[in-house]
């Protein structure tokens, strides 16, 4: 191995948003802070979660009631009433 071309390696704290705490290796120099961890993951607690940091969901659900909103305020289609007429054929004469 070539001398003075790796990073360093050496234990940094892993902090989750849950609170939990983590001491792992890695080449990065400070603690690194992340979201979620397998402390709070659904698939680790069964319990279901919603983990939406950039408000998605609730830019959705805005969408979703606005477009009920006014979905209930317009007037119902009217209906376009059709005329049936009525056709006679000849029959072909050989």
């Amino acid at each position: 191995m070539k001398k003075a071309i790796h990073p360093q390696y050496q234990d940094i704290h892993f902090i989750c948003a849950c609170g939990a705490k983590f001491i792992a290796g890695s080449t990065i120099k400070e603690d690194y802070k992340t979201e979620i961890c397998s402390n709070c993951h659904p698939f680790f607690t069964g319990k279901q979660k919603l983990v939406d940091t950039s408000g998605r969901v609730d830019k959705f659900n805005a969408k979703m009631k606005k477009a009920k909103d006014i979905k209930e305020t317009k007037a119902p289609k009217k209906t376009k009433k059709t005329k049936t007429v009525k056709v006679e054929t000849a029959e072909m004469e050989e």
